[in-house]
């Protein structure tokens, strides 16, 4: 009966929890959870730069309650205490375990926040964009000549007029294409009595204008500090008010809130439209996105916007369509905000997916090159030479709207030329072409035999203006592809060749006796690489010559200092063998290390001097930007000791700060 009564009391106090040990155990087991959990979710914000509340000051709070879809779950109230337990160093260990392994906590957190309807957004607040400055006229001492006479223009002409003076420099101006576009739509902002006088464009004297113009700018590099700490301060006071947003409750930066004010089109390489007029942008273009319930943007007084949109689908916050291609502009986040690094890691993530499966879709393309069907044959060639090459995919264009840029898909008969030998090379084919941005690509190279047949085939009975694959286009090629893959696109070839090649020239290039100037070049030769297989071209900068004559000189006065150190180490040496003091010995030691700093310089300058020379004609911000993996370039530092600010500067560290929290010195693409 006694045992019987014990145990029945037991089994109250287990009910009323005073002393379930178990029960209690388990309770701060749950706590301690929920503790990490909330502990990881501040991580993730402060990894992802975002900052959690608004300034009152600069915007209206919004009216409902902005947790995200799976957020409505947890206990938003809890407020989470220290709970002292006999496992709180596993705890610990296993959230630095966690942290460490940054890329599957991002993934999650990522993935639990998504909205599951496509919206971007449920709160999206702003306001608007700067426009620019209205016209100032010129004063009247500057005057414009027409057939050697002064002749005063009317405001809008004279405008106009300004924006050749500013480019009269510049080889533009001399261009038939440009000076034609220019007068042309210059006409357009005349007076029908300047319409009449004004019929020559050689007869027109901008010169005055144009020095003037050249005097302001320098006016303005001789501003004093006071001045130019003014220009800074209203700067920093604008980008506050307009250069940032309220999304879901997050204050996140806005990367071009100022629209760009008119001037000359210039496009790139020999485009039809250069010289053509950029019109002012007014209120009454613009369309704003921004949700129902925040507080609208205002237009200036007395005008208007085109439209005030709520669409929470798409990122953009203010767009307008530009009057010389007809082309939508937009008002978009900064690079550094969460919805721009998770269209970043996503980017990444599909390349990272295209390498488990890229040797099945090579195989099959092979396959494809003995197809019977001819449209097959051609979407298998294009393909290699898309994975092969890096070549961008290319896409239809209207006639003489644009300059003649193609593309893979694109290419006529006339872009390439077959030599079954060439230079002890077998199955050569030569690529002549006007790429992106009107850069030439010219490569000469050996493919495989059945390729080279397969385009004698294309190529048979055709005009050099035909299409080389008449029966592919970029649709046809990435519905191809969305079959091969979930979310493959040309692109991601493009990406994944391009970061591929980076880890794989990083890992033969890196050396581990090298100092850290000799690994950066090692890191920019790996970047150069893709970047040349990219085809990220470049003109060499206008002051290169200056500044490597600099930069010789300095290389030249640091070698005279080494002589120098040299020879001071030499006649110390002689001194203390005479003397043999603890003074003369403390002097030879102080040398040899001064000889040793100044060896280090001269290095890291030669290597300053290499890098530039091979860098010359080679962009490597672009790839660096958008086609390499920034956890490979971070995963490198990581692991031989290198600050990722010699790599990244402060703008990319913000943009890439997705992959800085997430890679560790492992991390494989």
């Amino acid at each position: 009966d006694k045992k019987h009564r014990d145990k029945e009391r037991e089994k109250m106090k287990h009910k009323d929890g005073s002393t379930d040990k178990y029960k209690d155990k388990h309770k701060e087991k749950r706590k301690e959870e929920k503790v990490n959990y909330h502990a990881d979710n501040s991580w993730k914000n402060a990894c992802m730069h975002v900052k959690s509340e608004p300034e009152d000051d600069f915007y209206h709070s919004p009216k409902q309650s902005l947790k995200r879809e799976r957020d409505e779950d947890n206990d938003s109230e809890f407020k989470p205490k220290k709970i002292k337990t006999e496992n709180d160093k596993k705890a610990k260990k296993r959230k630095q375990d966690e942290v460490s392994n940054g890329h599957n906590i991002m993934k999650a957190k990522w993935e639990e926040e998504r909205y599951t309807d496509g919206s971007k957004w449920r709160f999206l607040e702003h306001k608007g964009p700067v426009f620019a400055p209205p016209y100032e006229p010129l004063p009247n001492h500057v005057k414009f000549y027409y057939d050697g006479k002064a002749m005063k223009l009317s405001p809008e002409a004279e405008e106009v007029a300004t924006f050749f003076a500013k480019m009269l420099d510049h080889e533009y101006t001399t261009k038939d294409i440009f000076r034609k576009n220019f007068f042309k739509d210059w006409r357009k902002e005349m007076t029908t009595e300047e319409k009449a006088k004004l019929t020559d464009l050689k007869k027109c004297n901008f010169t005055e204008m144009s020095e003037y113009f050249k005097a302001q700018s320098e006016a303005r590099k001789a501003m004093t500090k006071e001045e130019k700490q003014k220009i800074k301060e209203e700067n920093e006071r604008i980008l506050q008010e307009y250069g940032f947003c309220i999304m879901d409750n997050h204050r996140e930066r806005i990367a071009n809130f100022r629209i760009e004010p008119p001037g000359l089109f210039r496009g790139r390489g020999d485009h039809p439209k250069m010289g053509m007029l950029k019109r002012r942008i007014r209120p009454e273009d613009i369309i704003v996105n921004c949700s129902k319930d925040s507080k609208h943007p205002e237009p200036p007084p007395g005008r208007k916007w085109k439209e005030v949109r709520h669409d929470n689908k798409v990122t953009w916050l203010v767009s307008w369509t530009e009057n010389i291609q007809g082309s939508i502009k937009y008002i978009m986040l900064n690079p550094s905000s969460r919805i721009k690094g998770e269209k970043d890691w996503q980017k990444y993530e599909t390349a990272r997916r295209l390498k488990k499966c890229v040797d099945r879709i090579r195989n099959q393309y092979r396959e494809d090159w003995k197809s019977k069907e001819m449209r097959i044959r051609q979407r298998a060639v294009a393909l290699y030479f898309i994975d092969k090459l890096a070549l961008r995919a290319g896409n239809e264009k209207e006639e003489g709207e644009t300059a003649d840029t193609v593309g893979c898909c694109s290419l006529r008969v006339e872009h390439i030329k077959l030599y079954p030998e060439n230079d002890g090379q077998e199955y050569v084919v030569e690529f002549d072409f006007l790429g992106k941005d009107s850069i030439r690509y010219y490569n000469k190279v050996p493919v495989e035999k059945r390729v080279f047949k397969n385009l004698q085939l294309f190529m048979e009975n055709k005009e050099p203006d035909d299409d080389l694959f008449d029966r592919l286009n970029t649709s046809i090629l990435n519905k191809h592809l969305q079959e091969l893959m979930d979310g493959l696109t040309a692109k991601v070839f493009r990406t994944y060749n391009a970061s591929i090649t980076l880890q794989q020239q990083l890992k033969e290039l890196t050396n581990v006796e090298e100092n850290i100037p000799a690994k950066i070049l090692s890191y920019n030769r790996a970047n150069r690489a893709v970047a040349i297989l990219c085809n990220h071209q470049r003109a060499p900068p206008k002051t290169f010559e200056k500044s490597m004559q600099n930069l010789q000189a300095k290389i030249d006065a640091k070698r005279d200092q080494l002589s120098d150190a040299k020879r001071e180490l030499k006649s110390a040496k002689a001194d203390a063998k005479v003397r043999k003091d603890e003074k003369s010995k403390k002097t030879v030691e102080t040398k040899k290390k001064a000889v040793q700093r100044i060896e280090e310089q001269l290095m890291k300058l030669e290597v300053q001097a290499t890098d530039r020379e091979e860098n010359k004609q080679i962009a490597l911000g672009t790839s660096k930007l958008n086609y390499l993996d920034p956890r490979i370039s971070v995963a490198w530092c990581k692991k031989w000791g290198i600050p990722v600010e010699k790599i990244y500067n402060k703008t990319q560290r913000e943009k890439f700060a997705w992959a800085i929290d997430m890679a560790d010195e492992d991390f494989e693409f």
